[in-house]
């Protein structure tokens, strides 16, 4: 039925919460806040404000009947990660839409360092990744 047989968004950008009252925020996502309001007006460019709905620029916006039509999904973040909340919420919708198959956060890490080996956690996350693949594509 799905052409894709597997998602798994890897530290996330979701939504537009950094544009959100910063007050709401951890002090991490605080401290992030203006930077990645940059990178999120560089990557819709000058239309930007007109495609803020939209939830193909911010997934996190989509409408139930959208996730329920998303491919088996594995959530995959970083504890420290400035995206944990927003991907948290949307785990959590997927998961309420019948598409979660599991929400992962590394803990202890912080965004991307699992992708390093040179931090700690890149050989637990290697080896996460490794039971994820065997248990839902092979």
């Amino acid at each position: 039925s799905h052409l894709v047989k597997l998602a798994i968004p890897i530290i996330p950008m979701l939504s537009d919460d950094c544009f959100s009252d910063t007050a709401a925020m951890t002090k991490h996502e605080r401290e992030h806040a203006a930077g990645q309001q940059k990178i999120w007006r560089l990557i819709g460019g000058p239309e930007f404000e007109e495609m803020r709905k939209d939830a193909l620029l911010f997934p996190g916006k989509a409408d139930e009947e959208t996730l329920r039509k998303m491919p088996p999904t594995i959530v995959w973040e970083a504890e420290f990660d400035i995206y944990i909340t927003e991907a948290t919420r949307f785990a959590n919708r997927l998961r309420a839409a019948g598409r979660l198959l599991e929400f992962v956060s590394i803990p202890g890490s912080k965004h991307g360092s699992g992708m390093l080996p040179k931090h700690a956690c890149f050989k637990m996350e290697r080896e996460a990744w490794r039971l994820a693949i065997q248990e839902y594509l092979l």
